[in-house]
């Protein structure tokens, strides 16, 4: 188990500096490192004319790949780097990539703004960049939830999740979360083309969320005074084992109804709805972020907590 207080420094650390823009100048961000070794494993081995055994093989081997080289990686750098207070920095440093802490909060407020202000286009276009769904048909409703429920899932994947595996096995468990969820959501589709090739990515993706999930949608709960019962409740109408906790949570928090028909690639999805009360407004939006930010806070008290034990 890694030193609570280290993690909730590279919280704290990330909640303040992100993943800087000029940083890109000179170095790309680690997960899209991961990207690439997966589009190229993808492209090289995803083949339609291989069967679907050989296809679901293939693509155990590149989860397997990808996981290994970044959990390698970690322990290396661990062990390299964890001796004295300065190396103690430099881990610090070096996982705050794997969280989306800040970045998510900027890129959703995004949204609130000009949709607190009547300006629709722009906020369909920062809606966007963080969901996967056709945003033009979106009225300020439909662009509030799909700005909630991004907020919730991702709050788990960007926050509560790289978080707990750092605090579980350290840099490893961070790295390796980090591909594993990065190759979830390139190629853990049940399209045709990813079915058999994403399988282990999303199975893997699955396992790895099962209890972070669970603890974000508490933490939302506990940050919101509220929501517990739309949570226990909704939470497994999803067709993910895990996405439906926090956005059940944020629905019941809130008191709206999130989930419901979306369309992806001008296909109609019929997606199971998550709470009893109205669709969302704008100033839904502005409260979920609050209630994110809270959770945040309570999540790095937690840790606080954790690091006072730590010590005795």
């Amino acid at each position: 188990m890694f030193d609570p207080a280290l993690v909730l420094g590279v919280l704290a650390l990330e909640a303040v500096i992100g993943y800087p823009a000029r940083w890109h100048q000179h170095i790309s961000h680690p997960v899209s490192w991961a990207g690439t070794a997966i589009a190229a494993l993808e492209a090289r081995w995803n083949r339609p004319v291989w069967s679907d055994q050989q296809r679901k093989g293939l693509g155990m081997v590149t989860v397997f790949i990808v996981a290994g080289v970044a959990g390698l990686g970690g322990f290396v750098l661990e062990r390299l780097l964890l001796p004295g207070a300065f190396g103690a920095a430099l881990i610090v440093l070096l996982a705050t990539a794997g969280l989306a802490q800040r970045s998510l909060h900027d890129h959703v407020e995004a949204v609130a703004t000009p949709l607190m202000q009547g300006d629709l286009p722009q906020a369909r276009t920062a809606v966007a960049r963080i969901v996967g769904r056709d945003v033009q048909g979106l009225d300020q409703s439909g662009v509030a939830a799909a700005g909630l429920e991004s907020l919730a899932e991702s709050f788990n994947d960007g926050v509560v999740a790289p978080a707990f595996w750092l605090l579980v096995a350290g840099l490893p468990g961070l790295f390796i979360y980090k591909v594993i969820n990065t190759a979830d959501s390139m190629i853990g589709h049940l399209e045709p083309r990813w079915r058999d090739f994403g399988w282990a990515a999303a199975r893997s993706d699955d396992v790895l969320n099962l209890i972070p999930a669970r603890i974000a949608g508490a933490l939302i709960a506990v940050a919101a005074r509220g929501g517990w019962r739309t949570m226990m409740a909704d939470a497994m109408k999803h067709a993910s084992p895990n996405a439906g906790w926090p956005e059940a949570a944020m629905a019941g928090a809130l008191d709206v109804r999130l989930g419901g028909i979306a369309v992806y690639d001008t296909v109609t999805h019929r997606r199971p709805v998550f709470g009893e009360g109205p669709a969302p407004r704008p100033t839904d939006l502005r409260r979920g972020l609050n209630i994110y930010v809270r959770a945040c806070a309570v999540m790095w008290a937690a840790l606080a907590a954790g690091g006072v034990l730590w010590r005795l």
